[in-house]
C-alpha cells in the first residue's frame, strides 16, 4: 500500500510520464456532418488531452490508419488508439488515461481494448457463441442508442486474449512499429477484418494482446459483419492463416 510521501511520489511520477508521452486517436468515419455521438466522443477525447485525428471519406480503413500513423512523429512511449466513430466511453477521463498508461507499460504488451477472445477457431469469428458459452471470451461492452436503454454484453473477465474487437484498439508506439497496418494482398474488402489481422499479427510476433477494463457504449451491434466483403475477407483470412490460434 502507498501512504503519505509514497503516494505523492507515485502520482508525481505518473504526471511526469504523461508530460513526455502523447496519446493519439484515429477515428475513421464516412458520415458528414459528424453525428452527435461522434461529436460527443471527440469532446471526451479532447478532455483527456488526446490528439484526435478524424479520418473522413477514406477508401480503406487499412490505408487510413497507416497514413494517419505515418503522418505523426510517433515515439516509443506514445499510445495510439484506433476506434469506431460510434462509441461513447463511460469512464472518468483520468481513470481512462490511467488504464491506458498502465496497460501500455505491461511487459510485451500488444494491443489492448474492451473485448476479445482467448481462441480464434477455424471459422475466424472472434465472438463465436460456442466459445463464448465455454468461457473463452473476455470483456464487457454496452450496446444501444443511449445508456438508459442499452443492453449489457458481458463476455468475461479481463485478461490475455488472442485477438480483439475493432471497436477500440490501443497499442504502445514501440509495439505498433512492428505491426504492418497495410491491407494484406489476399483481402478483397477495404473495411473488414482489420482488427483480426492487426491483433493476430501481434499475437504471432509474441506480444500479449489483452482485454482491459475500458467501459463503453457501442451504438451499433456490428451489423456490417453480414455484408459480402466481410465474408470474403473472413474466407481469405482462413485460407492464409493457421487456425485455431489460442493462448
Amino acid at each position: 500500500k502507498y501512504i503519505g510521501s509514497d503516494l505523492h511520489l507515485l502520482y508525481s511520477s505518473f504526471k511526469s510520464f504523461r508530460l513526455f508521452m502523447k496519446i493519439y486517436a484515429f477515428i475513421c468515419t464516412r458520415q458528414e456532418p459528424l453525428p452527435d455521438y461522434t461529436q460527443k466522443l471527440l469532446t471526451y477525447l479532447s478532455r483527456c488531452k488526446i490528439d484526435v485525428n478524424v479520418l473522413i471519406g477514406k477508401e480503406s480503413i487499412f490505408e487510413a490508419y497507416r497514413e494517419g500513423v505515418n503522418n505523426i512523429l510517433l515515439n516509443d512511449e506514445d499510445i495510439v488508439i484506433f476506434c469506431h466513430d460510434d462509441i461513447e466511453i463511460i469512464m472518468d477521463p483520468q481513470q481512462f488515461i490511467n488504464v491506458l498508461v498502465k496497460a501500455s507499460r505491461r511487459p510485451k504488451q500488444g494491443f489492448f481494448g474492451p473485448a476479445g477472445t482467448t481462441i480464434l477457431t477455424q471459422n475466424a469469428v472472434w465472438w463465436d457463441h460456442n466459445e463464448w458459452q465455454s468461457g473463452k471470451h473476455k470483456g464487457f461492452v454496452m450496446h444501444g442508442k443511449n445508456l438508459s436503454t442499452s443492453e449489457y454484453t458481458y463476455y468475461g473477465n479481463p485478461g490475455k486474449v488472442v485477438c480483439l474487437d475493432g471497436l477500440f484498439l490501443a497499442i504502445q508506439g514501440k509495439t505498433l512499429k512492428s505491426i504492418d497496418l497495410a491491407k494484406p494482398d489476399y483481402f478483397d474488402g477495404d473495411w473488414d477484418f482489420y482488427d483480426i489481422h492487426y491483433t493476430t499479427q501481434a499475437h504471432k510476433k509474441g506480444f500479449y494482446n489483452r482485454v482491459e477494463p475500458i467501459f463503453m457504449l457501442h451504438h451499433s451491434r456490428g451489423e456490417l459483419a453480414g455484408r459480402d466483403s466481410w465474408h470474403k475477407n473472413r474466407v481469405a483470412f482462413i485460407e492464409n492463416n493457421q487456425l485455431p490460434m489460442q493462448i
